[in-house]
């Protein structure tokens, strides 16, 4: 089957006004209004973007959806179906972390479509782009890549030096860059983070599933969060069944780790850049929980 490119991200247009003595002139740039949605874990997770996402976007204003799936497939890596089924709740671009390769599927998607990235920091011949890029209705050009961590994580590439190669080789080809952090430990995500500030819009980690509270504007001006949460279900063990994990903690026992189903919510930030820059003005984390959908009514319902 043949797998559809995301259609082209709604947008409100904002524009900078910069006033000089002589009079004010309506400088030719824009604010992008970015919704990053952390690691969608399983059919909770997909559900929530299916229900929540036309809703931001049409209440928020959002212009440019990004999700971290490689865990959208019952837990672990993506499927062309889930793939089609958020590209029709309107995510337009795909990150992926150290599960990208758990579902067949990943090698038939990366020949049919280019907005779905596998890690940056992998070798040359890891199959998959690095980078991928999509054009909102206003015609700014947004990009993103994944570089993953080192500290308790299968061994990669320096994410430094992928961070360098990475910029030099496609830093031209949007006009606001957002990185997904896909790492296991506070610090390797903070450190990644103050190398890429100043330098790409925003930086937010992904991997752990648990929202931390430090969202942030970097000195530099990039946008930064150490994990924007998972989206799936938060009655759980970072997305898997409560009863089957603490049977295995404390048995030892072996036991496959179901998707959980209870509490589901959708967890990210909405990032607000400028395209004259390409830097961040503001960041604000995100939850939408079932019982937040009442107040967040289907777009053209008041």
């Amino acid at each position: 089957m043949a797998c559809r490119n995301p259609p082209s991200a709604a947008a409100v247009p904002r524009y900078t006004l910069v006033f000089f003595d002589s009079g004010a002139w309506i400088q030719l740039t824009m604010v992008v209004r970015i919704l990053f949605i952390g690691d969608v874990v399983g059919k909770p997770g997909r559900r929530m973007v299916a229900r929540t996402v036309p809703r931001l976007v049409a209440h928020r204003g959002i212009d440019l959806v990004i999700a971290n799936a490689e865990n959208a497939a019952g837990g672990s890596g993506i499927t062309a179906s889930c793939y089609e089924e958020m590209v029709g709740a309107g995510v337009h671009l795909f990150t992926m972390g150290d599960h990208v390769y758990r579902k067949r599927d990943i090698y038939q998607l990366f020949k049919e479509t280019d907005r779905i990235v596998r890690p940056a920091n992998y070798p040359d011949e890891a199959p998959g782009p690095v980078f991928a890029t999509a054009t909102t209705k206003s015609g700014a050009t947004v990009g993103v890549f994944t570089v993953l961590g080192r500290l308790f994580m299968r061994p990669v590439d320096c994410p430094f030096r992928a961070i360098d190669r990475m910029l030099e080789r496609y830093g031209d080809r949007a006009q606001l860059i957002v990185v997904d952090i896909h790492a296991e430990a506070t610090s390797d995500k903070q450190l990644i983070g103050h190398y890429l500030d100043g330098r790409v819009a925003a930086a937010l980690g992904t991997h752990t599933h648990v929202p931390t509270a430090d969202a942030q504007l970097l000195p530099g001006g990039t946008a930064y969060m150490t994990d924007v949460g998972m989206t799936g279900p938060y009655n759980s063990i970072i997305g898997r069944r409560i009863d089957a994990v603490l049977h295995t903690a404390i048995t030892f026992e072996p036991r496959y780790f179901e998707v959980a189903t209870g509490d589901p919510r959708l967890c990210g930030a909405i990032v607000e850049a400028d395209t004259s820059t390409g830097l961040a003005k503001r960041i604000e984390p995100i939850v939408v929980r079932e019982r937040d959908l009442a107040v967040l009514p289907p777009p053209g319902q008041s």
